[in-house]
């Protein structure tokens, strides 16, 4: 099983490692700090011995690296991981913005349901089961997500059940809650946030999350 380094060091985006399995275009790695999909949030990009990785995904606990058909590594080789830190940095805090709006409104709005989620690197979000518009209710809780942003709260992530590999955040005081994705250090870090309804269907609504610098 892979050592998974991104929870360690969610920072680090260079690390050598070597190849634990070949089969085809796929590999595995006994280490990696190159996260794959997984509760909504993207794959990093980038490389690996050189060659770019066309996809990153999960199977179980395992993380299945697909590279391009025509490469050359081999079982047990020594190779360098290298991630576009731009993007897995862009990911993380929009990551974190979409769990803090997500606690606010699962504070303030008791019994509403998420269908959907998703973090991409322009934006991030979230799909409610909804029975009419959203958008009255976003200045106040874009208001409320911006001022703990700036408050600069700290975020501890760690494991539940480090066997099963599962994860949570927390901010003393506020919530703690299940997440295996990567995290920014703070709240301060994300950056403000603005947040915009997007209708999708009868009975549900989606709120985007956008980074303004």
């Amino acid at each position: 099983m892979t050592q998974k380094l991104f929870w360690q060091n969610p920072y680090q985006t260079e690390h050598d490692t070597v190849v634990s399995s070949v089969e085809g275009a796929q590999i595995t790695l006994e280490s990696t700090i190159f996260f794959a999909f997984s509760g909504g949030q993207e794959s990093d990009h980038g490389t690996i011995g050189g060659y770019e990785v066309v996809s990153a995904i999960k199977n179980n606990l395992e993380i299945i690296y697909t590279l391009p058909d025509d490469h050359q590594l081999r079982l047990g080789e020594p190779v360098r991981i290298e991630i576009d830190w731009e993007r897995r940095h862009r990911l993380m805090r929009l990551h974190f913005a979409a769990e803090l709006v997500l606690e606010l409104f699962y504070k303030k709005i008791p019994g509403i349901k998420k269908v959907g989620a998703h973090i991409a690197q322009n934006k991030a979000r979230i799909d409610f089961e909804w029975p009419e518009s959203i958008s009255p209710l976003l200045p106040e809780f874009s208001d409320e997500a911006n001022r703990i942003i700036e408050s600069g709260l700290k975020i501890h992530t760690d494991f539940d059940d480090m066997e099963s590999e599962r994860r949570y955040w927390e901010i003393e005081g506020f919530s703690k809650v299940p997440c295996g994705g990567t995290h920014v250090r703070t709240t301060r870090e994300i950056g403000p946030i603005k947040l915009k309804r997007n209708n999708i269907g009868r009975g549900k609504e989606r709120v985007d999350i956008l980074l303004v610098t």
